[in-house]
């Protein structure tokens, strides 16, 4: 299975779903201006935000990987948004030939091997994000973006399957939002004194195995009732 081909196609299914078919025009249904770039960047500043980088306060306190992780998997969406979003405008091809140049990547074989925890200094890590927020400003290639978001993966605690997994629950969590009001402003995003996100790693960490269905089933059981 090409994991990275089938997260392009869920990523495909959510946007037309969520924003009208011919999003990739950069409008919504609704009419609304898409920018992936600038929730890319937002997505990288709430990363470095789980990062004791403050010199004024929390100066003894630990990254923390766990939240990281999930800010990665956002970022991932829409990075993964953009791409779509270029190949289409672009004309420069489907989205097997957007995969399979994610896969040709120079990093790619590092990123499907075992998880990498040679953990750096916070600020060096820090940098690595970035340098994919740099790449963004600078209208770098949809190949250059994908390349810079592996190593903020990889230094986050992502492989290629660790990344599929979180992907396809944060995927499933999004569709669940959408179902229950999120647009709206009607969704309850903290369950049981913790957010939802939480929830749903925990539904993971469980069930390794759990299926789409399956995962979103769990999560409409844990829903808290108005």
């Amino acid at each position: 299975m090409d994991k990275i081909l089938q997260m392009l196609e869920l990523q495909q299914q959510l946007n037309d779903a969520t924003n009208g078919l011919g999003w990739e025009n950069g409008v919504t249904k609704n009419g609304k201006p898409i920018d992936w770039k600038r929730c890319t960047y937002l997505e990288c500043a709430e990363l470095i935000e789980s990062y004791p980088w403050k010199h004024w306060k929390n100066i003894d306190a630990k990254p923390d990987y766990a939240n990281i992780k999930i800010e990665a998997v956002d970022i991932w969406h829409f990075i993964m948004s953009q791409g779509l979003e270029d190949y289409k405008r672009g004309e420069l091809g489907s989205i097997d030939t957007l995969a399979r140049n994610i896969n040709d990547l120079p990093n790619f074989t590092v990123f499907s091997g075992e998880v990498q925890e040679n953990f750096t200094d916070s600020y060096e890590q820090i940098a690595v994000v970035e340098e994919l927020m740099k790449r963004l400003f600078c209208d770098s290639s949809t190949e250059k973006l994908m390349e810079a978001f592996i190593e903020v993966a990889m230094q986050s605690g992502l492989n290629l399957d660790a990344l599929y997994q979180l992907y396809v629950g944060k995927n499933i969590l999004n569709k669940f939002r959408q179902d229950h009001g999120y647009k709206e402003g009607s969704y309850i995003k903290i369950w049981d004194g913790q957010e939802d996100n939480v929830t749903m790693q925990g539904i993971l960490e469980e069930n390794e195995d759990i299926s789409p269905q399956a995962l979103y089933e769990a999560l409409e059981a844990a829903y808290p009732a108005k």
